[in-house]
Parts: structure tokens; sequence; C-alpha cells
């Protein structure tokens, strides 16, 4: 039986205003958004899909299951974009049951599955020569963050399809860290954010709440020194102490919505300050009209404030989805509707121009002025961008409304069709409109 597929599911958090409305509740029929997810389904995820063969991304697990002999190929954290494409495919898998996405995800799936290791430990970089070298460089080698995209891949399948191979496959992984990390076991935290925000949403499907503690646990410790106390890192001071939004643009906003996250979860006001308090900073002083983030080539990072250069804005593309999942989590905890605008401004302008029209070109970086050489890519060395952008357009049904006791949120603004779930009864809303080329709704 096929489970909601919701991006973030604080339909039973103690502390969110919101509930999300599933991804598959909601049917798009604009001429804007609805060809971009055909495109994304016919041309995005099979391209990418080759993609993730073609430079032996596929063949890393494969390796480490021990059916292929081969080198490692690619960047240590090479596994996190194969994950993301698992995710986005999955939110597809959700409205349509494309049969050539489904066989492709299947096998991927089953890919990973059997690279996994007898104490649930995966991770393709530190196998056979490297096994020793598990957990011992957390700053730098990316461990923590491709589990967590792991995490979120496998949660995704689960809701779109009921599914739980993969899941498992998580939770397996997840309880291996669990047995790491954590008081009284190994102190750390991860140099790349992400897995916070996955172990609570492991947490909401399992219950454990083994995870949601971890996930607390690596927040509570972040700037105490444990990944060298740098700015960049975002350990230079606890987080509840912060008050300006600096570092590693995608690390520093992939945080924050990992405390976003336990917030909801634990009624936590001192993370909820300082997650505003963050906000405001960078709405106000760091973010450009785009709602684009991150204007230094230097350690992909925030600036000072005001610090924003057109032609050499940095503004990755993974920054500008970051700043989308951010604030959705924000309007999910508290209903405001800021967050909801700058949620629309970085999903139209800032993440969007990372992907072609034609579905398989894409920008890294997003500078607001060039003199006409700037041009989309078929792939990147380093490829974070290109399937995070596709699991974003994958999810965008889902981020169109949310419900709460005094009825339903509209969010976003397209010709849909949506049935959604309200005070035990199903309303039918539909909309009508030519956004975002005319204002009338």
């Amino acid at each position: 039986m096929k489970a909601r597929c919701v991006v973030v599911d604080s339909s039973q958090s103690p502390y969110s205003r919101l509930k999300p409305v599933p991804i598959e509740s909601v049917k798009l029929k604009d001429d804007f958004w609805a060809p971009r997810v055909k495109t994304l389904v016919k041309v995005t995820l099979p391209t990418q899909y080759e993609l993730l063969e073609e430079t032996g991304r596929l063949d890393n697990f494969r390796r480490a299951a021990g059916k292929v002999r081969t080198d490692f190929k690619g960047f240590f954290f090479n596994d996190s974009d194969v994950y993301k494409w698992v995710e986005a495919a999955s939110y597809v898998l959700a409205f349509n049951r494309d049969s050539r996405i489904e066989k492709m995800v299947n096998s991927v799936i089953e890919e990973i599955s059997d690279a996994q290791d007898d104490d649930g430990y995966l991770n393709t970089y530190f196998v056979f020569e490297r096994k020793a070298e598990r957990w011992t460089n957390l700053r730098d080698m990316h461990e923590l963050y491709c589990a967590g995209h792991l995490i979120q891949a496998a949660i995704a399948h689960h809701r779109a399809t009921g599914e739980r191979m993969f899941l498992d496959v998580a939770v397996k992984f997840a309880r291996h860290i669990t047995g790491v990390f954590g008081p009284g076991k190994m102190l750390g935290v991860p140099g790349h954010p992400e897995i916070e925000m996955a172990l609570v949403e492991l947490y909401r499907v399992t219950h454990l709440e083994a995870f949601l503690n971890l996930a607390r646990f690596f927040i509570d410790n972040r700037g105490c020194g444990l990944v060298g106390g740098s700015v960049e890192l975002i350990d230079h001071r606890p987080f509840r102490e912060l008050e300006e939004i600096v570092g590693h643009a995608v690390r520093s906003i992939y945080l924050n919505c990992g405390a976003a996250d336990v917030y909801m979860e634990t009624g936590d006001e001192t993370l909820l300050g300082a997650l505003k308090r963050l906000w405001v900073n960078m709405t106000r002083c760091k973010m450009y009209v785009t709602g684009g983030l991150g204007s230094r080539y230097v350690g992909e990072a925030f600036g000072e404030n005001y610090e924003l250069p057109n032609r050499r804005a940095y503004a990755e593309t993974c920054a500008a989805v970051a700043n989308v999942m951010w604030n959705w989590r924000m309007l999910l905890a508290t209903g405001d509707a800021e967050y909801a605008d700058v949620m629309e401004l970085s999903l139209y302008n800032g993440a969007l121009a990372g992907i072609g029209l034609d579905g398989k070109s894409y920008f890294y970086i997003n500078p607001l002025a060039d003199r006409g050489r700037h041009r989309r890519q078929r792939w990147f060395e380093c490829a974070c961008c290109p399937p995070n952008i596709a699991r974003l357009i994958a999810s965008v049904p889902g981020y169109f409304y949310s419900t709460s006791r005094e009825g339903v949120w509209v969010h976003l603004y397209a010709s849909n069709d949506a049935l959604i779930e309200l005070n035990g009864r199903h309303v039918r809303l539909v909309q009508e409109t030519n956004y975002p080329w005319s204002g009338h709704v």
C-alpha cells in the first residue's frame, strides 16, 4: 500500500503549525510547472541515470559489493549524487508510475543494497583499502553527509511506493551510526551538515527516538571545535548563540533545516530563536534578489553583510535549493507567510536557473551579470547540483498547500486540481491562473 509522499512530514510534529499535503494529491495543469515536471520524467531523470552510469558512480556500488574489480571513480562524496537521483525519481513515482523510471530506480536500489556491509555501514569510498579510515575525518570526508542523502532517498521511496527494502537499508545504516556517535560514544559532528534533517525524518517514519536524539546531539555539539572550529563549517560558536549567517552556504542552510526539524519535534525555543535571527540576517543582508545565496567563490560561502556582487556572485544552485527547503520547514513550524514568500522567490529565480528548459543542461553557479561566457553544462565533475534541482522539481507539487485546524493554506500558485484531507474530510481545491505571467489567481 502506498504511503503519503511528503517531503517533510510534520503531520504528527507537536510543535509545527502546519501539516503538508502529499505530492500525489496535487495534479499540475499549468503551462509553467507541468511541462517542467514532464521534461523531468522524460529527459532529466533518464539522462542523469545515464551519467551516473557513465561517470562510474554506479560502478562504485558494484565495486563495493564485489561485483566488479575496478578503482573507485570520482570524488569521495559521489554516492550522494546517486541518492539524490533516487529521491527525485521516487517523488515522480508518487504521482506517475512510469515503468522506465521505476525500472531504473529498482536497479539502483538493488546496487545500493548489495553494497551494504553486514554491520550496516554503507559508503563506497571507505571499502577495501580504506576501510580502516571510516569515521576518522568527519571534517572533510562527507561520510555523514552521504548517509543523510541515503536516508532521505530511502524515505522518499518508501513513502512513494510503500516498499520497505531501501528503507530497511537506511534504518540499518542509521542504527550503525547511532552505535558510533552519541553521549558516551564518539564525539563528532558532520563537516557537511545534512544528516540532521534526515535523522529527524527517519524518526518520523520509524518513531525510534534514537534517531531524533542523534540529530539533536549533532546540533548541540556544533561550535565546540569538533571539526576545527572554523567559520566556514559553522563550528565557531554553538548553534543557539549564532547571530549572523556565515560559512559555506549549503552547509549553513542544511544545518538550519536540521535545527528546524528538531524544533518541530522538541519545541526547543532556543533553536527557533536562533533560526529566526539567522533568517533575518540572511534575507536583509546576504540574499540576492533572486533568492540566491553565497557571494564568495572561496569556500562557496556567505560574505559580509551586503557583500552581494553581481558578476562575481557564486549563488550555487544547491544553495538556492537549500533556501527553499529551509523556508518550507520554517513555514511548517510557524505558519508565517514571510517564509512562503522567500521560498517562492528562491524556487522561481534562484533554483530554477540551475537547469535549462531542455532538462539536461545545468548551472552550478548563477552570477547575476555576465558577458555571455557563462553557459550551462551537461554535467560536472562535482555534480551535486543536477540531482538536487531534480529532486526539488519532482517534489514541487508538495509545496503548494498545507493544512491546519483552520483550513487549507495556499503557498504557491499554478493551475492545478488538488484533493486535500482536512479534519477527516476530503476537500477539492481547483486553481486557475496564468501565474507567474499574470498575477490574477
